[in-house]
């Protein structure tokens, strides 16, 4: 029998929750992953749902009764006022509507985010001799195949910079600036998971900051500023969970996956705090935690973040790859107490084994990434700064983040008029001009070549460097050949680019 972890409509906070004096609760069982799409970005709280059995007598005092409903008249007898009794009491129903709507808003803005990963059935509020107890991390991990996702999922992912004079993992080690971000929609409708990967340096407003970089935001104001940057940005995109890691998150991660095969397409030489030199040389290797950390972290001169967030990506699609093993399921619960010390979320954890499902059975095609369109300006004080571009995007934020803008139109040029980058991986260097010679008498217009890749390939790739996989799709059906990969690791400045493998002829 498949479960699937509802979230209540009706929830109630901690805060709610301590506030109610109850004689039986009874948590009824949770049966399906749902995400309600009218409740409001990161306002995540337990979803508990509650008997309450009042201490009261049913039956109130008649005096007590009479008592209080005396003391409007009293006020209204001792104000002097000439109006009828009736529209006061209109009036002051009214008011009380407007001052507990002006309460509830100001505790919706400030109220933090919550998570019950660590709490315990005492902390939820859950109680009573016949309940059903709720089960170990290591006990769920074992029927993970048993939850699955009901609706499309937005999820906030947050690399964070190392806070000096903080222990990794300790709560303050979360709020320095955030080192990577990717908005990542899970969607179960067709089965796909698309990344879109959004560059530290791309520009935003914060309040009372003026215009800054995105990587400022958890700083400044932690998840809940981050997530509203980013989805007024992505034209309010909702955002329904956060994934914040530590500087070690990442080491920690990959380690207990026993490592990632990657390919390094150039030599690395990183620097780290301390003044030691490592080194990553060219080719496959299997790398470890701290490897991988330089992989994803380091930063080369020209093109601001953007090579960086390519190597991202690649080392993304790398871990996806580790996870299917066989090997890794063994380790889940050891994953978990990683996650516990190293991850901060508002994931739940039946949520959590949801998407852990969802990971493991989505196919190669169905997992795209994409880098958040945009471009840097010469007349920008830091040349670094990456600014939106958004124009005939609409495909994008539809597929990427669930966002559909009116007036906003999808790019709809044919493939030929496309800019289309050659990239020899054959190690056959005619190939190059062949491939060349023969777009162009296909009616291709914008073809040009740009470095070999290093890697030789056996088969030709068509890299979809703007996220919409049916013009990769487009471009297989003119040269009758190609694996399709949907992700922003080809050149960046093509709309796609061919890879040449052996398998031209």
């Amino acid at each position: 029998m498949i479960k699937q972890v509802q979230w209540s409509e009706n929830q109630v906070t901690p805060q709610q929750a301590q506030a109610l004096e109850l004689d039986e609760v009874r948590p009824q069982q949770l049966q399906q992953v749902q995400w309600a799409e009218d409740q409001p970005a990161l306002q995540t709280v337990p979803a508990v749902n509650l008997e309450i059995s009042p201490r009261q007598p049913a039956n109130i005092s008649r005096s007590v009764a009479e008592s209080v409903g005396e003391i409007p008249n009293q006020f209204y007898d001792r104000l002097g006022l000439s109006m009828p009794r009736w529209l006061l009491w209109i009036l002051t129903v009214v008011l009380g509507i407007i001052l507990s709507g002006l309460l509830a808003s100001t505790l919706a803005l400030w109220t933090p985010l919550w998570s019950n990963l660590d709490q315990t059935e005492e902390d939820l509020g859950v109680a009573g001799k016949d309940q059903q107890k709720m089960p170990l991390p290591g006990e769920l991990w074992g029927k993970v195949s048993q939850y699955q996702l009901s609706k499309p999922m937005n999820i906030l992912i947050m690399g964070i910079e190392t806070v000096d004079g903080t222990v990794d993992g300790s709560p303050e080690s979360f709020a320095g600036k955030s080192d990577s971000m990717l908005m990542a929609r899970l969607n179960p409708g067709d089965k796909s998971m698309r990344v879109l990967s959004i560059p530290r340096d791309t520009m935003i407003a914060l309040p009372e900051k003026g215009l800054t970089k995105v990587s400022e935001a958890n700083a400044q104001g932690g998840p809940v500023l981050a997530a509203r940057v980013v989805s007024r940005t992505l034209n309010n995109a909702p955002i329904d969970r956060y994934i914040r890691i530590s500087p070690s998150g990442l080491r920690q991660l990959v380690d207990q996956l026993g490592g990632v095969e990657i390919f390094v397409p150039k030599l690395i030489e990183y620097r780290d705090a301390s003044g030691r030199m490592l080194t990553l040389v060219s080719g496959w290797q299997t790398l470890n935690g701290e490897q991988a950390a330089i992989f994803a972290r380091f930063r080369e001169a020209g093109l601001g973040d953007l090579q960086r967030v390519q190597r991202q990506q690649a080392l993304m699609k790398a871990l996806l790859a580790r996870l299917n093993s066989p090997t890794v399921l063994p380790r889940l619960p050891q994953l978990t107490r990683i996650m516990r010390r190293y991850f901060d979320t508002n994931l739940k954890i039946e949520e959590m084994m949801a998407l852990v499902n969802f990971s493991l059975n989505v196919e190669q095609d169905n997992f795209q990434m994409a880098i958040l369109p945009g471009g840097f300006s010469r007349f920008s004080q830091d040349p670094n700064s990456y600014w939106l571009n958004m124009t005939g995007q609409q495909s994008l934020l539809n597929d990427y983040v669930g966002v559909n803008v009116p007036g906003l139109k999808p790019d709809v040029r044919p493939v030929p008029n496309l800019k289309i980058a050659i990239q020899n991986a054959s190690n056959q260097p005619q190939l190059t001009e062949k491939v060349i010679k023969y777009l162009q008498g296909k009616g291709f217009k914008n073809v040009y070549v740009v470095p070999d890749w290093p890697d030789t390939q056996r088969q030709t790739q068509i890299i979809v460097q703007k996220g919409d996989r049916k013009v990769g799709v487009d471009l297989q059906q003119v040269v009758g050949l190609g694996q399709i990969e949907v992700s922003g690791t080809g050149d960046l400045e093509s709309d796609l680019t061919i890879r040449i493998g052996k398998d031209w002829k």
